[in-house]
This record gives structure tokens, C-alpha cells and sequence, in this order.
């Protein structure tokens, strides 16, 4: 570790803070419908939609309102994607003629995008056609994010209100999201990453001439547009196989740091917007700290591990100066290496700029392990902010049960019912995770999709299931994802990762907007100072992590151990 590579961490995670507030207010405004500065330009635009779509934005739905119609439109959103893979080849703006996308990919592609999880069983450039990138996933990148941020909006409602059986409107949430949030920011960032050097055209490829003489095909495409909202809206993936690693996704340092402060930016600020909404902005605070130690705690460990080497490469004479430079962009260094993975598996993003497989042992361990923790810090767009609340209501309930009162989150009583879903909601990741973990390892034909035997091997099954039911996307390498039985069962994963998850959550939401907001009282246990950030972080790392360390040790802390004693397996 050096000192040139934290100032380069410090500075952008400060660059980051400072659009927290600004951003925040801004999308405070936008779902509370208020007027901004882009309410001349859209305010026609919104209310044109809402009246192709049959919509009327005053009326607002009760939570299993919100919910169904949140699924009714994910459910039409795969249909739609589903069917523009599987009839690919019969579809315009295909130039490099590439045929239908298989049935099981093409299940296991629409499931990903329609969820937030972008995870990639295939290659893009040789997959998938250019009306595909955009019409396809492209538009998934935005509404699946949009989706996300209304159902962290109408929690926050749900927590703002009193004696109110209604949460907002699905649809006006959804269309505000992509059209006053994601579009805009999308549409700088894009005109940025194209001054950077990445590629914005329908041209399939150019041919290069290499330093040998031999003709080289260049793939190209539509990259930057499908970049900027792959980042801004935590999606993930690619346009290119090798994610932000490749040199058209990810050119230089400079496109690199735009990368982790895009990805950082919308999560971030909607914790600022939390509080903003509710009334308590030293609420939001406490929150974005929580996730901020957290985090910080993970770039300082894969840091730490990555510059220290790897003892069996030293002992066949690699210069162990640099630390461990294996599966790592040159032009990045280890110091923002180290962010982009921890942000983006901090974040429900799955862009890497390295191969998380090619980390030491516990450099792999961390990125892994934060996506365990449940997505939270701070989690995808919307789904990150709604998955600490839980957290926040789990640390309530026990500094009750500490102190022999009823738990009370912002004047509202959390009681059995709402323990009850938050529990259903915390238990979905382990069951999905080890539960396809197990089955996957004990199943030959699945085993043989392996890239590593030992420890290292089950971390790559491990980290596939991680990645696919947190709905993060990044993956390990080595494992041949792109079977049947992966793309199956990935697929269920993600599902259960996203609904599984989000329908005990607003039931929750549900049963806190009816509830009478009561004034704090001298025996309130505050929720905004730093003894509640202390207690968050703990529960977090005990019900998030914790049933985790078994598997853990298995994999990558095996092969920590066995990589000191210069070992391979």
C-alpha cells in the first residue's frame, strides 16, 4: 500500500460526499413531485405517458397494490426481453448476423437485466446484436433501476406517513425515476465516457493491422450509452466480455474513476433523500456512515491483501514489489483495483476491472463477502437503501429487547408482525446461496463446470450463487457459467434475490404506513447518533455475515492459508 494510492481512494470517496446533499435534495423533490429545474422540459413528457399508459397520477395504491403492479410490469419486462433474444437473428440492426440467443441463456440474460443483476453468462461482442445491447438491455439497465428506486420510495413513505393505507403510485415512481434521475445523469456521463475515448457507433467492427502484419477484427457498438447507466444504475453489465477491464469500456484512469464515482453517486444521495423525506437528515447520516465504515473496511482489506503478493507466485520468481498484479489492468494500479472492487460489490453494480478470481485468497474473500452481507453498503439503486432499513428495524428490535421497551424506529413501533417479514427477508440470501452452493458441489455434471479444484473451486461455485441471489453480477471467473444447469438455477437465484426479497419488504411497508407516528420521548433510544451506527454495524455483520464464515473458510480462507505456506492446489 502507498500513500499516492489512498490519496487517490480518498479523493474520490470525497468527491462522492459532496454530491451526497445536492443529489439527494434533488430526488427528495422529484418523488415528492415537486418542481425542478428539468419540471419545464419533462413535466409535458411525464404527463404524456401517463396518458398513453391509462395512468392517474393522483391515485395512489395500497402496498400490495404497489407491489403486484411492481411485478406485473418485471413480469412483462422479462416477456419482452425473453422474446427479443430468442428471435434475434429476425431482427434489425444485427450486422454481424449473430442468431437467436439459446433458450437457457436467454432465460438466464432476461432474468438478469429484469432483476438488476446483470449477471453474463456470454460473451456480448460475439452474442449479442446491437438492437439487443440497446432496445433490450439497455432499456432493462433503466427500468430495472427506476423499479428500485420507487420501492425504496415507498418505504420511505411508508415510514414518513401516519394512518395511511397507501404507499404512492408504482408507475409514477418508476417514470419519475427514469425520466427526472436516470436519463439526465445518464446522458452526461455518456457525452463524458465519449470524450474519453469510448466507442458510440452502429458499426459492428473495424479491421486493425497488427505490429506482425496480420489482420485484427476490432468489435464496436453502442458502448458508451450502455456504460453510463450500466454504472449509474448499479447493473453491471457489459458491453464487452471482459467487463470494465476492456480498454473500449474502461480506457483509462480517468474513465476508471468516473466508473466508481457513477456508481457510487444515486446510491449514495438516496440515503440523503431518506432523511430528507422523513424529516431527520441526521437519520440519512447515520446510515450513509454505517455503510461508509463498512465499505471503507473492505477496499482497506482487498488493498492490504492484493499489495502484500502472492507467496507461490514469489516462490517461482515473481518480483513480489508490486504485490499481486496478476489479473489486473496496469493502467489502474492495485489502489483503485481495490475500490472498484469493493464499490462494486458494496454496490449491487457487477462491473469489475479485474478478475476477482485471480485476488489472493482473502483479497477474493472480501469482494465476496460484501455482496453477503446483503447489498447494503450501500446496495443497489433503491434496493441497497430498503435492505439497510430492514438492518435499521433488526437494530431497533434488539435495542429493545435490551432495554425492555417496545423498538421504535422514527416514531413508528416495530412489533411481531413486522419482525416476522424482516426475518423472511434476511433469511432468503443464505437459503438461496448455500442451499445452490451445496447442491451445485455435490452434483458431478456441475462440478465439471469448474475452472480450479479445491478451495479455490468452491469459491467460484460460492461466489456464482452469491453474486446471482445478492443480484450484484460480478463474477469470480474460472466457472463455465454457460450450462443449463447454471443458467437454470442462476436465474432462480436472481428471482428469489429480488422478489423473494422485496415482497416481505413492503409488507413491512404496508403495516408501518398505517401506524401512528409517535413524538420521541425521553425513553426513545435514538437511531441518529453514533451508538446506533455501532449497533447497525454489528447486526449487519452478524445476521448478514455470520452464516456465511462456515462456507467461507471452506474457500478462500483456505486458500489464504495454503497460498502463505506457498501452496497450490
Amino acid at each position: 500500500m502507498t500513500l499516492v494510492g489512498w490519496l487517490q481512494i480518498s479523493l474520490l470517496l470525497l468527491a462522492v460526499l459532496m454530491t451526497i446533499k445536492p443529489l439527494g435534495l434533488y430526488m427528495a423533490r422529484v418523488f415528492s413531485g415537486e418542481r425542478t429545474l428539468l419540471s419545464p422540459v419533462l413535466f409535458r413528457v411525464e404527463h404524456g405517458l401517463y396518458r398513453v399508459g391509462g395512468i392517474n397520477p393522483e391515485k395512489e395504491q395500497s402496498w400490495l397494490g404497489y407491489t403486484l403492479a411492481m411485478l406485473a410490469f418485471s413480469l412483462a419486462g422479462f416477456l419482452a426481453l425473453y422474446a427479443m433474444l430468442r428471435l434475434q437473428a429476425y431482427l434489425p440492426l444485427n450486422p454481424q448476423g449473430f442468431p437467436a440467443v439459446p433458450a437457457d441463456l436467454a432465460f438466464n440474460t432476461a432474468v438478469s437485466f429484469v432483476t438488476n443483476t446483470n449477471w453474463q453468462n456470454y460473451a456480448g461482442e460475439t452474442t449479442m446484436s446491437h438492437f439487443s445491447q440497446m432496445a433490450g438491455l439497455t432499456v432493462q439497465n433503466f427500468v430495472s433501476a427506476a423499479t428500485g428506486m420507487a420501492l425504496a420510495v415507498a418505504v420511505i413513505r411508508a415510514l414518513a406517513r401516519s394512518r395511511v393505507a397507501t404507499l404512492g403510485n408504482f408507475w409514477v415512481d418508476m417514470t419519475r425515476a427514469t425520466l427526472y434521475v436516470l436519463l439526465p445523469l445518464a446522458m452526461v456521463v455518456a457525452l463524458a465516457f465519449v470524450a474519453m475515448g469510448l466507442p458510440q457507433t452502429l458499426d459492428a467492427s473495424v479491421t486493425a493491422t497488427t505490429l506482425e502484419g496480420a489482420p485484427q477484427v476490432i468489435s464496436l457498438g453502442p458502448v458508451a450509452s450502455q456504460e453510463a447507466i450500466k454504472q449509474l444504475g448499479t447493473n453491471g453489465g457489459g458491453f464487452f466480455n471482459v467487463n470494465a477491464a476492456h480498454p473500449f469500456e474502461n480506457p483509462t484512469a480517468w474513465s476508471n474513476a468516473l466508473n466508481i464515482f457513477a456508481m457510487l453517486s444515486i446510491p449514495a444521495a438516496l440515503v440523503y433523500t431518506f432523511g430528507q423525506m422523513v424529516g431527520n437528515r441526521r437519520q440519512g447520516w447515520a446510515l450513509i456512515s454505517a455503510m461508509a465504515v463498512l465499505l471503507i473496511a473492505g477496499v482497506a482489506a482487498t488493498y492490504w491483501a492484493e499489495a502484500e503478493g502472492n507467496a507461490v507466485l514469489t516462490a517461482i520468481g515473481v518480483d513480489p514489489a508490486l504485490g499481486n498484479m496478476e489479473g489486473k489492468e496496469v493502467r489502474f494500479g492495485q489502489a483503485m483495483t481495490a475500490l472498484y472492487a469493493a464499490v462494486t460489490t458494496g454496490l449491487s453494480n457487477g462491473g469489475v476491472n479485474a478478475m476477482h478470481g485471480s485476488f489472493t485468497g482473502l483479497g477474493g474473500l472480501v469482494p465476496m463477502f460484501l455482496i453477503q452481507l446483503g447489498e447494503v453498503l450501500p446496495g443497489g439503486v433503491g434496493s441497497g437503501l430498503y435492505g439497510m432499513l430492514v438492518f435499521a428495524l433488526l437494530s431497533v428490535f434488539v435495542a429493545g429487547l435490551m432495554v425492555g421497551r417496545t423498538p421504535e424506529f422514527l416514531g413508528k413501533k416495530i412489533e411481531a408482525r413486522e419482525m416476522t417479514f424482516a426475518i423472511l427477508a434476511v433469511l432468503i440470501l443464505p437459503l438461496v446461496i448455500l442451499g445452490f452452493t451445496a447442491v451445485s458441489a455435490m452434483l458431478p455434471f456441475a462440478v465439471a463446470s469448474v475452472g480450479t479444484a479445491g478451495p479455490h473451486g468452491l469459491s467460484e461455485i460460492l461466489y456464482a450463487y452469491t453474486s446471482a441471489a445478492g443480484n450484484n453480477g460480478s463474477a469470480f471467473g474460472g466457472l463455465t457459467g454457460n450450462t443449463a444447469w447454471y443458467n437454470t438455477t442462476l436465474g432462480i437465484a436472481m428471482l428469489l434475490g429480488r422478489f423473494a426479497y422485496v415482497v416481505p419488504v413492503m409488507a413491512i411497508a404496508g403495516s408501518l404506513a398505517i401506524k401512528v407516528k409517535s413524538p420521541a420521548s425521553e425513553g426513545t433510544f435514538p437511531t441518529d447518533g453514533p451508538l446506533f451506527v455501532g449497533l447497525l454495524i454489528g447486526i449487519i455483520l452478524i445476521l448478514g455475515g455470520l452464516q456465511f464464515l462456515p462456507a467461507l473458510v471452506l474457500g478462500p480462507i483456505v486458500e489464504h492459508f495454503a497460498m502463505l505456506a506457498g501452496q497450490t492446489f
